[in-house]
């Protein structure tokens, strides 16, 4: 066993047993074990400072795509984050994201993005169950990682239609998400990232029977409805339980998905859930 998997051990152990007999056991100094200790603890609260750094840049950018590192680092002070730009440009690598505007480079075989109009056009009320859906992909945290969340909303009662939790954010966290719909004619509203601007996005919902509608570029209002479901879910559960693994944040999710739906009233609905509206209209 190598040293810090014996300062782990005598770590755990410590609320238990003094941590001199432990030291002995574990044949290292108890100077040596507080070092570690002392900088275990600080490398913990940095790994924990990056990823708080991490959810602010990837909300930053969903609203301005167009940031490179400059201006990320000027939106994270004026949030009150002073970050050296060093670590800025560490930080967006690590997370994949850079400033929608760069100069075009040549690549083979690359397929033409399809960009639709933008039909609903903040129209979100609707009077036929399936008549308008919107859908996006929001970022969880697991920890000090992040994970996925693909959903798709009925804006006729706000019923969460479909959802898929992934490690990746990729066209087949989206196309996985579409595929659970049932095929009839409606409108699919997004906003216009990388996945819903595919030609394969664009023939699924073809096949689905489904009308493609596009938010204008770096507008979140114009997916408002979906924007504040996902507020919900983060406010009132994640960040309540703080999911550390892929699982815990799938579990939760599912959780609170039922409760929103079946149960969670919305004045809009007249004090309904979601099902409650959907079953009163029916009947």
């Amino acid at each position: 066993m190598d040293f810090h998997a014996r300062c782990e051990s005598v770590q755990e152990m410590s609320s238990r047993y003094p941590v001199s007999g432990l030291c002995e056991l574990a044949e290292i100094s108890r100077a040596g074990y507080y070092k570690w200790k002392n900088s275990h603890a600080l490398r913990t609260q940095r790994q924990n400072r990056d990823a708080d750094l991490k959810a602010h840049m990837l909300s930053i950018h969903r609203l301005r795509p167009y940031f490179g590192v400059p201006r990320m680092q000027i939106a994270l002070r004026r949030e009150g984050l002073v970050v050296n730009h060093k670590k800025v440009r560490r930080l967006m690598r690590e997370l994949s994201i850079r400033s929608v505007i760069r100069r075009k480079r040549p690549f083979a075989g690359r397929k033409p993005s399809v960009c639709f109009a933008n039909v609903l056009n903040r129209a979100f009320a609707s009077e036929t169950p399936g008549q308008k859906l919107v859908t996006d992909v929001t970022y969880v945290r697991t920890g000090n990682t992040f994970v996925y969340l693909s959903v798709v909303m009925d804006l006729y009662n706000n019923e969460v239609k479909a959802w898929v939790l992934s490690k990746r954010n990729d066209l087949k966290l989206v196309t996985d998400t579409i595929e659970q719909l049932d095929n009839q004619p409606g409108l699919l509203h997004s906003d216009q990232g990388f996945q819903y601007t595919t030609k394969s996005y664009a023939h699924l919902l073809q096949a689905k029977g489904l009308t493609g509608s596009h938010s204008r570029r770096g507008n979140c209002f114009d997916n408002a409805c979906v924007e504040s479901f996902f507020s919900h879910l983060k406010t009132e559960k994640l960040y309540l339980e703080n999911p550390n693994t892929l699982e815990e944040a799938r579990h939760q999710i599912a959780d609170y998905l039922t409760y929103y739906n079946e149960e969670r009233f919305q004045s809009k609905l007249n004090d309904l859930s979601p099902k409650e509206f959907r079953e009163k209209v029916v009947a």
